[in-house]
């Protein structure tokens, strides 16, 4: 671990002066996004855009924690980490690395699964090749999705979070997690500077939103939860998806583990105070694809949702106050029988495009 950590060091000298992705975190697409959106209300003379909001229920946004598997010790330490997972009420999919890295059971399998939690798969070796070039890349894509198909695994998620999505046709996956917002601290630079999942062709993008366990406590050697705490309250104001990444392998120490679990109590409270979907990857990916084809329809003089998981959809309002732009979720009608088609009360009726 002691030669890694300098070499990286060397690797990411003056990462501090990077001035693109933005750090701790980066929103410009997502603002990109807003703008248009004012754009469009200003632009059509509207008091409001109707949409379908981000989340089920109406939350405000979406958490979810992952974890990947790198060595042997990462494999032992995957029960005590789930009890630590459970005991905080905070679901997680774990990454498992196929060949070389440890043997993958089918008993370690069902014992994730059992717990409620899920699997997914983490690369194919780890050696950090399997994007070099595309011919390696056809050739070990092909095992993957083997792989996939062996574990029952929706989600993939490459070693060192090493990318090339215009390959990505090939990954028979429902749901990727290789990306990351800003990638300051990781051998491949760049960032997707987005909050919010986003499709690449058939496969849906879960971009890594924190910085990983590894870069913080090791190359940033801070223990404590202020860098994650700032990076939340960004991704909070534009109801964004947190995507933490913890390996059993680190949390081999106690400040590291403390951490860790005060982590968890964090996301439990704001799953409590501030209407946080905490989840799995593979319910995000769910509900994402459910969400992008649902249609926002009016019938009957209001705004209904139409189509699959539309009982959990809820109507929201972007309106401008002066240059902000601003979100109202319509909440469900009590008295809503619309045998889960999503309509809402009379009150939220619709009108011609320039009054609305």
């Amino acid at each position: 671990m002691g030669v890694r950590k300098h070499l990286q060091r060397v690797h990411l000298k003056g990462w501090q002066r990077l001035s693109f992705p933005k750090w701790p975190i980066d929103t410009t697409v997502d603002i990109l996004l807003e703008k248009l959106l004012a754009l469009s209300i200003r632009s059509a003379q509207m008091k409001s855009i109707p949409f379908i909001w981000f989340w089920p229920e109406g939350a405000n946004a979406c958490s979810i924690m992952t974890h990947d598997v790198e060595t042997e010790k990462g494999v032992a330490f995957s029960s005590s980490l789930m009890a630590i997972d459970r005991e905080f009420g905070i679901p997680a999919s774990f990454q498992i690395v196929p060949e070389e890295r440890y043997h993958v059971s089918q008993e370690y399998l069902d014992s994730i699964r059992q717990r409620g939690f899920e699997v997914n798969i983490q690369d194919l070796n780890h050696d950090g090749h399997l994007f070099k070039d595309h011919k390696i890349f056809e050739k070990r894509v092909a095992r993957i999705n083997e792989y996939a198909t062996q574990f029952n695994a929706a989600g993939f998620r490459s070693a060192v979070l090493y990318r090339n999505q215009a390959w990505y046709d090939l990954l028979e996956f429902a749901y990727d997690m290789s990306v990351p917002n800003v990638a300051h601290l990781d051998p491949q630079r760049g960032g997707c500077c987005t909050v919010m999942p986003y499709f690449v062709g058939k496969i849906l993008e879960l971009p890594v939103t924190m910085t990983q366990d590894y870069s913080l406590f090791y190359i940033l050697k801070d223990y404590s939860l202020a860098l994650w705490k700032q990076q939340v309250e960004v991704i909070l104001q534009k109801h964004g998806l947190i995507n933490v990444i913890v390996h059993p392998d680190y949390l081999d120490g106690n400040r590291a583990t403390k951490v860790y679990k005060e982590l968890l109590s964090f996301l439990a409270e704001l799953r409590r105070n501030q209407n946080v979907w905490v989840t799995l990857p593979g319910e995000v990916n769910r509900w994402w694809r459910e969400r992008n084809k649902m249609e926002l329809v009016c019938q009957n003089g209001c705004w209904q949702v139409e189509g699959p998981g539309s009982e959990r959809a809820r109507v929201a309002f972007a309106s401008l106050e002066g240059d902000r732009l601003t979100y109202t979720i319509q909440q469900r009608s009590e008295t809503d029988n619309s045998g889960g088609r999503g309509t809402y009360p009379k009150r939220q009726e619709c009108y011609p495009r320039n009054e609305i």
